[in-house]
């Protein structure tokens, strides 16, 4: 692909680079593959290192570390020592590590790509061109007052400052369009991963199963219907959660309890095997404001394997033909029951009735925007 002259990005990130990948992991190693001479650092979600001690944990490791073997990718995870309550300045020190980590592997004038709003006043603060990666509306999620200002005053800074913005939703779209042009570039999905034949994974339960896939959190499970849905199913199929669990410990007792089962986070190169050997997949999230802001990757996958799907009537999901079943909370556990009653399909991928955007595609849009971003920088200068 053509573009401007040779640039480098830092991706200040709201998630870890590790083995559960998301939309930050997938964009970052395609575009470097699409720009041979581009260099990228991955600055990951801070480590808390207060809250991890209170909680008897090691904090995870800051070093900056390469990755993979291009040596053109660095990993970095700044501390956050801390609270905010306590040391107002903490924000300014996350913003203060990455810049060191950026020039200790080199990178002297590159573009913000800014996932996490913390790292708003990095772009006054550096005058480096930017990109806001809208991927999730926080300010629509269930936060404490202080926490609320603080994410709508970031928020509020890169819809005025960042050369560029990029949202991944049509409810985002909506939202931030209201302040200035944005570019809309949604998700994807690893086609030929998701496609290709794989064995039954050893920790699926035997027998029929009913499989949600995705990371555990109040902010997009329903935990009642969950529980629901597990007691249902006793006797006729295991209901298994595959993903980080983020949960707390009353509604993971509540799940464990009704018989479901949570196997945790699994590399991303095995989720394809979980769900193609699914009898079904379910999507039991709450609908709220912040869930409608969403592109769940999920929606996309869950599309591309094939298989039969469940869900709530949440975006992603609900203007979907069969194989997606959209049912309300009151009809969830009926249409579940239903769905099983249906003849078992082999294991494998399914017919593929809607064909989704892939992440190469999606990364070559977003490539353009980084693009952009640089220019409209140069041509200020």
């Amino acid at each position: 692909m053509a573009g401007p002259e040779h640039f480098d990005v830092v991706c200040l990130s709201l998630e870890p680079w590790d083995q559960v990948w998301r939309r930050n992991q997938h964009l970052a190693t395609r575009v470097l593959d699409l720009r041979p001479t581009m260099r990228l650092l991955f600055s990951e979600v801070p480590t808390d290192i207060a809250l991890s001690l209170s909680r008897g944990h090691r904090p995870r490791r800051s070093s900056l570390r390469p990755m993979g073997g291009t040596g053109r990718l660095w990993v970095t995870t700044p501390r956050k020592w801390l609270p905010r309550r306590v040391w107002p300045r903490g924000d300014r020190s996350l913003g203060t590590q990455v810049l060191r980590a950026s020039r200790r592997v080199g990178l002297t004038r590159p573009v913000l790509w800014i996932n996490d709003s913390t790292y708003a006043p990095l772009v006054e603060r550096t005058g480096w061109p930017s990109v806001y990666d809208v991927t999730d509306d926080w300010l629509l999620a269930d936060a404490g007052t202080r926490e609320q200002e603080r994410q709508e005053r970031n928020d509020a800074s890169l819809l005025r400052t960042a050369s560029e913005v990029v949202v991944c939703s049509p409810s985002l779209l909506e939202s931030r369009g209201r302040h200035r042009p944005v570019h809309l570039i949604s998700n994807g999905v690893d086609l030929d991963a998701l496609r290709a034949p794989t064995e039954r994974p050893a920790d699926l339960p035997a027998g029929r199963t009913v499989v949600y896939q995705g990371t555990l959190s109040t902010d997009r499970l329903d935990i009642g219907l969950c529980v629901r849905l597990a007691q249902a199913m006793a006797g006729r199929a295991s209901v298994v959660f595959v993903g980080p669990d983020s949960l707390s410990g009353p509604d993971r007792r509540a799940l464990l309890g009704a018989g479901a089962v949570l196997l945790g986070s699994r590399p991303f190169r095995d989720i394809p095997a979980y769900l193609q050997h699914a009898d079904l997949l379910v999507v039991p999230h709450v609908r709220t404001p912040f869930t409608e802001s969403l592109d769940p990757i999920k929606a996309r996958e869950f599309v591309a394997v094939g298989r039969r799907v469940v869900a709530t009537p949440v975006a992603g999901f609900r203007d979907l033909d069969p194989p997606v079943i959209a049912a309300a909370p009151g009809r969830f556990v009926e249409a579940v029951l239903g769905a099983l009653d249906e003849a078992p399909r082999a294991a494998g991928p399914g017919p593929l009735v809607h064909r989704p955007l892939t992440w190469a595609t999606q990364a070559e849009a977003f490539l353009a925007v980084l693009d952009a971003a640089a220019e409209s920088s140069r041509s200020r200068t």
